[in-house]
């Protein structure tokens, strides 16, 4: 299994010129505006492209095309370069291409995973391998218009959304699932998660919105561990379900159980989706997500909602998942809960420059931080910390590089 290693990005809003180095779980924190939102944008763009239907994603969004394009530089194209390492760490290939936001499509890419490569340029797609070279244009992938010499590109997003798996590698098939299987829900809100909805085609959506079809799809056998964790922290529930109702609409509902004064218990009483507290509804969508299929989830603001008391236990979710997951937090709290090895590794300083480019640093990297991180837990660390003052070091850092 692929995970992505390092991002490199140009010209994606605040994402002028960008590196990042992911882990299995990375923390983003920052100051407001720093760009932590904008990169979970980022990654799931990504992932559309994969999908195709740019105008679609762009639309559900409320976006205009040029509205992803940085305002902060001249260049037309956006640039991106994605590293992947397999399960070991070792270095698995790389995808990177550039976007014409006007087109809604790249305009040339390269998906080069060690032992096949994929390419396009302007007038030509070519399929190379280490020993062979062959024009995908004579697998009937695309076809020639009469009037013209080259080949008709009709497709949005990366080439990866149009061409035929059965005639693609394993590797090739493996670096498209990995970003069919990335989920954002930084969207996530509560009017949304209560819901009724009829079908969820297998995702609860950005905002949770699908999330009553989405349970009621769910496979049995996740549904009763999802119920299992959940009791862990709410010892009265009873049980969780997605209610059918007329004209196939869905409902949630949660079953919970009581003492009474005597000893006994009170009759089980339902609650419907619009008298869930917002705190588990949030717990219900990130928990359910967990279960799904997608091997890369995004999240946005993990704390949002949640009672305090809640947080180690949804941290611990989060870190022990075989998925790889990005997550923003403006919460101490939720450092302090992360092992210092898990810290050093995957909490991730966004900050921008005086010209508003958004840059990203290891946080524990930073010499101050990383003796604090001696003597304090790292939530503490963040807190002793004036971020006024570190921007002065991580400058010094920075131009000592």
């Amino acid at each position: 299994m692929r995970q992505i290693s390092r991002i490199k990005v140009e010209n994606f809003k605040s994402l002028v010129d960008f590196k990042i180095k992911l882990d299995h779980f990375t923390c983003l924190i920052g100051l407001n505006g720093a760009g932590k939102s904008t990169l979970l944008q980022f990654l799931d763009f990504l992932s559309q492209l994969v999908r195709g239907d740019m105008e679609g994603w762009l639309k559900e969004r409320k976006w205009k095309s040029t509205d992803i394009k940085s305002k902060l530089s001249k260049k037309q194209y956006i640039y991106f370069c994605v590293w992947f390492v397999n399960k070991d760490g070792e270095p698995a290939g790389r995808w990177e291409g550039n976007y014409n936001p006007s087109l809604h499509r790249c305009v040339q890419e390269r998906v080069d995973l060690l032992d096949y490569v994929i390419e396009t340029k302007k007038d030509d797609i070519t399929y190379i391998t280490r020993t062979s070279y062959t024009s995908l244009s004579e697998h009937s992938l695309f076809s020639k218009d009469k009037n013209k010499s080259e080949i008709t590109f009709d497709y949005e997003g990366s080439i990866l959304s149009v061409l035929k798996e059965e005639l693609l590698p394993e590797s090739i098939l493996e670096c498209k699932k990995l970003f069919e299987d990335m989920k954002s829900l930084e969207l996530l809100a509560p009017e949304k998660l209560r819901q009724r909805t009829r079908e969820s085609a297998g995702t609860m959506g950005r905002g949770g919105q699908n999330l009553s079809a989405f349970l009621y799809e769910m496979d049995e056998r996740k549904r009763h561990d999802l119920i299992n964790q959940l009791k862990e922290v709410y010892q009265q529930l009873f049980g969780l379900r997605a209610k059918p109702l007329r004209s196939g609409w869905k409902q949630i509902e949660i079953t919970e159980q009581y003492d009474d004064a005597s000893g006994g218990f009170i009759p089980i009483m339902t609650t419907e989706a619009r008298h869930i507290n917002d705190g588990m509804l949030r717990l219900i969508a990130i928990l359910a997500e967990l279960q799904s299929d997608y091997e890369f989830l995004l999240f946005d603001e993990i704390e949002n909602g949640i009672n305090p008391e809640l947080v180690e236990f949804v941290l611990n979710a989060l870190v022990t998942s075989e998925k790889q997951i990005v997550v923003t937090t403006h919460s101490p709290m939720i450092l302090n809960y992360l092992e210092d090895d898990t810290a050093r590794k995957g909490v991730i300083y966004l900050y921008k420059t005086k010209r508003g480019h958004t840059k990203s640093i290891p946080f524990f990297s930073i010499p101050s931080l990383a003796e604090k991180l001696t003597v304090m837990g790292p939530g503490e660390a963040f807190v002793d910390t004036d971020l006024i003052a570190l921007a002065d070091e991580i400058n010094d850092i920075t131009e000592a590089e």
